[in-house]
């Protein structure tokens, strides 16, 4: 059973489990699943039939739903003890909703060899228990540059350099759109994960003895120059600017149009690009931007996880097992160029473009380039709602409902809120 949608709210949520409770002669479980990637999205679906074939006994119902969606209701519904049975996520905040899947799975000792030490990023301390398998680890991320070379080579200026600062990126970004005449000079996707790279090459702390410290003075000097840049037309205001609140908003069509000159975003990107960019104009990724505390790739991680609420937990841990073995991560990784938790040895991208060959060859570089303060903040408990509260509270600067002065001021009450509810978890 495959069902597909480009939206899901919570009653369709609590309608899909409720559907699936009633097929008494059958195990029924719903996969949650998302991406930027949609060939991706397809081939997942057509995998939950090919594991159906083979598993007559378990019903699988395949939920695609926009990344977004997921953030917002995947919380509230396992906060009530409903929701998939598993799904792919990006918040490590979800970890006391996790399935310990070891108990059911039918060689877990092989599937932990398989993905080593990545099932560590699932278990956060004192949640989780220190040997169990919540899940996999499907994808690790970098975020980088992403330049029109095309744009920079009608414009005579030569591509930032491997030590540029941000700064010096967007400045040339700027002279490129000015030659070209292109209208978005800098972008990068409305998260809060895309901004901190930069905050924290700019030598930002997020986390001080214990708590959240945000925003300190690099932060805020990070936040002035951001500011700037909308001022000025570098950033255009309305790429943050046309959604409210915490939404994240990808901009990756705007570049793959050729309307952007450098994308901040990362190597999730690198296939589709290759698709839908096609032989266009030339594309690259450039290293990681340079600040005062150093050259840092903001690290991230997607995973595919089971959930306690299900009904059906050996159902589960046999469907994880399955998408987590060798033979599919090392197709899902060759085919989507994804860099995957699996240990997979010497995958053979398929990389049909110079331009993404290039590209996958610098953030391979930048692996080295990860600030372990980033690893660190991924694994405290409230970092998502700091990341929202970042998102809000700057785009509230770049449309001019905040100065910069009230900015700060807003975000320290945030982050105060967040240290408080913290502390009574």
């Amino acid at each position: 059973m495959s069902r597909l949608f480009s939206g899901v709210s919570a009653l369709v949520f609590a309608g899909l489990v409720g559907a699936a409770s009633a097929e008494a002669e059958t195990k029924s479980i719903t996969f949650l699943f998302t991406d930027d990637d949609q060939g991706y999205v397809q081939r997942m679906a057509e995998l939950t039939k090919e594991f159906e074939a083979s598993h007559p006994d378990v019903k699988v119902n395949f939920v695609s739903s926009g990344y977004d969606a997921v953030v917002k209701q995947l919380p509230v519904q396992l906060a009530v003890g409903e929701g998939p049975d598993l799904a792919k996520i990006t918040d490590w905040q979800l970890a006391p909703y996790y399935l310990d899947m070891r108990p059911y799975m039918k060689d877990a000792d092989a599937f932990a060899r398989l993905h080593g030490e990545s099932l560590e990023q699932l278990r956060l301390p004192g949640i989780n228990e220190p040997n169990s398998i919540n899940g996999y680890v499907a994808s690790q991320t970098l975020n980088l540059p992403f330049v029109n070379k095309t744009l920079f080579e009608q414009a005579g200026e030569p591509l930032p350099g491997p030590k540029a600062t941000l700064k010096e990126i967007v400045e040339a970004s700027a002279r490129v759109a000015k030659a070209t005449g292109v209208q978005i000079p800098f972008t990068m996707d409305r998260s809060g994960h895309r901004f901190s790279g930069g905050a924290f090459s700019y030598g930002a702390t997020y986390v001080k003895d214990g708590k959240f410290s945000f925003p300190d003075e690099a932060a805020r000097k990070y936040i002035a120059d951001l500011h700037a840049w909308t001022e000025n037309g570098s950033f255009p205001k309305e790429m943050w600017g046309a959604a409210g609140g915490s939404q994240y908003k990808n901009m990756g069509d705007e570049f793959v149009n050729g309307n952007v000159v450098t994308y901040l975003a990362g190597n999730w990107m690198v296939n589709p690009f290759q698709s839908k960019i096609g032989d266009a104009f030339d594309w690259t990724a450039i290293n990681a931007p340079c600040g005062e505390a150093g050259c840092y790739a903001m690290p991230g991680a997607t995973a595919i996880v089971g959930f306690k609420r299900t009904k059906h937990p050996e159902a589960v841990a046999e469907f994880i097992e399955f998408l987590g073995s060798e033979k599919v991560q090392r197709e899902i990784a060759e085919s989507y160029v994804i860099l995957t938790g699996a240990e997979i040895k010497d995958p053979q991208y398929k990389l049909s473009s110079d331009d993404a060959k290039a590209a996958m060859a610098v953030f391979l570089d930048n692996k080295k380039n990860v600030p372990q303060a980033a690893r660190d903040f991924e694994r405290q408990k409230g970092g998502t709602a700091l990341y929202q509260q970042i998102v809000q509270r700057v785009s509230q600067l770049i449309v001019g409902e905040l100065s910069l002065d009230e900015t700060y001021k807003v975000l320290e009450d945030d982050v105060r809120k967040i240290n408080e509810a913290r502390a009574t978890q």
